[in-house]
């Protein structure tokens, strides 16, 4: 776990931090600064993803047709993380290694495994095959659409249509491809919208024929790409498919990205049947080493903990229905082309590489699956209002983020700031009022600290249907204002 003493004297020493934030004086900011550091009255307690019936919230366990780790050393603390789902890709160049043959033992382990711990698999379809296509560079064939022959075409039909009936009564949810708007994972020839829907056409119509019942997601998209999702509505993206994912790697979490969410979804609404957003994919490294996405930022633990918590807030407070996690574990060996720093594996896991001991992200994410399974669902039941610290004439919407959430008929108020991680920005203090709404109770307020799970006491003035708090911690990661009989804690 994170030394948070120890964190935030070095990130004060740091930042050559006087006590005078924003206007503030001395006392207050001292206030705000100490809250995390006093006893605490517990921590939120973990649960097993066999006890929690519903959730949004799900991890990555990609790359296993590479064998870029070892699953089994993972399923432990899989079990007592809390997610309900796990995106798991399907390795064809695995599957098939001789014309005609399919070889599913290694890929039944792995959804047996993680259906026994109360984790559903979800499939996502791809890559490609070296047998089909051998002008693939890489074993594995990374990237390579099955397009470039009759043959190929028809052997990936082959490969869709015997994974369907292998896996039928234990996955339902399949994903075609993987971010087929962008280079390496389109290849040979250039991404296009043409491609990718008559490619979704081909697969949905083998998978629908086997799996009546199956739920289909497409696009599987990198970022944003607003036209290339246009043009492929128009080519009848819809028709085939229930769920629409995307990937939006993003610095910072909170920019633009409510109003992208919102684009999207007004353009969806314009084609009946309607597929449903899912945030299919996305995370951030913890080391300066890693390669992928945003990796030429200097990446530590901490700082993925505190990315990790924002990424997934703003997810569950725009009613998402799917939310992601890459990855559970470090891969090690991860290299594609196309990424040009020169750096080898990716450290986007939960779990390190090296003995899969698990980082600061993860009991940050241990703890929101503990507190945002399906019972807590985003409201208007309460509105923050902030004074003094940043708040101190401020003009600004997005100085201090908020995020409202009701569980059990009780209130979760989520706020932070909204700032690039990478500053490390050491806590500052704030006032704070709560004005709750359509009946909604807050009698035994507590302060839940995200990062660290623990819980902290508040004292406040009440005055009908308000709370007023004062020299409450601001930081760069959600703190929780709830009711402590909103969910239960554990230990001190």
């Amino acid at each position: 776990m994170i030394n948070r003493r120890h964190f935030l004297s070095g990130a004060l020493k740091a930042t050559g931090y006087t006590g005078l934030l924003c206007g503030i004086g001395s006392a207050r900011a001292q206030t705000g600064v100490s809250f995390l550091d006093r006893n605490s009255i517990g921590k939120v307690k973990p649960r097993m993803g066999t006890e929690i019936a519903a959730s949004p919230l799900g991890v990555g366990f990609e790359t296993l047709d590479r064998k870029m780790f070892l699953p089994g050393r993972t399923y432990d603390a899989l079990s007592r993380l809390g997610v309900k789902w796990a995106r798991v890709q399907t390795g064809w160049c695995r599957c098939e290694t001789v014309k005609g043959e399919y070889d599913f033992a290694w890929l039944d382990e792995v959804v047996d495994s993680l259906i026994r711990i109360g984790v559903q698999p979800w499939f996502n379809v791809g890559y490609g095959n070296k047998l089909y296509t051998p002008e693939a560079p890489e074993s594995t064939a990374v990237g390579w659409i099955p397009e470039n022959s009759d043959e190929a075409r028809q052997g990936w039909v082959n490969f869709v249509r015997a994974l369907a009936r292998h896996y039928k009564g234990r996955v339902q949810h399949y994903e075609i491809w993987n971010e087929p708007n962008i280079m390496p994972f389109w290849r040979p020839g250039k991404p296009t919208p043409e491609g990718y829907v008559a490619f979704i056409r081909r697969t949905s119509m083998t998978l629908r024929a086997e799996l009546s019942d199956c739920i289909l997601a497409g696009g599987c998209f990198g970022g944003f790409p607003t036209e290339f999702l246009k043009e492929s509505l128009e080519l009848g993206l819809a028709k085939h498919v229930d769920k629409i994912t995307y990937h939006p790697y993003a610095l910072i979490p909170e920019r633009k990205y409510a109003e992208s969410v919102a684009l999207w979804r007004d353009l969806l609404a314009q084609y009946k049947p309607t597929p449903v957003l899912w945030q299919g994919e996305c995370g951030c490294p913890s080391t300066a080493t890693s390669t992928g996405a945003l990796s030429r930022h200097k990446w530590t633990e901490d700082r993925q903990a505190r990315w990790l918590l924002r990424r997934i807030i703003n997810d569950l407070r725009l009613k998402l229905e799917m939310v992601s996690w890459y990855h559970m574990c470090d891969q090690a060996g991860y290299r594609l082309v196309g990424y040009p720093e020169g750096k080898s594996g990716a450290y986007f896991g939960l779990l390190r590489m090296d003995d899969y001991t698990p980082k600061p992200s993860y009991f940050a994410y241990q703890n929101l699956c503990s507190l945002f399974d399906a019972q807590t669902q985003p409201s208007d039941s309460a509105t923050l209002s902030f004074s003094g610290g940043s708040a101190a004439g401020v003009g600004a919407a997005n100085v201090i983020d908020q995020a409202i959430f009701t569980r059990r008929s009780l209130p979760l108020c989520a706020y932070w700031r909204p700032v690039n991680v990478h500053l490390d920005s050491p806590p500052q203090s704030i006032d704070v009022i709560i004005c709750l709404k359509n009946g909604i109770l807050l009698d035994n307020p507590v302060l839940i600290d995200t990062l660290s799970g623990k819980g902290f006491k508040l004292d406040g003035v009440r005055q009908a249907d308000s709370w007023s708090f004062s020299g409450l911690p601001l930081t760069d990661y959600p703190l929780v204002i709830a009711d402590a009989k909103a969910f239960e804690l554990t230990g001190s």
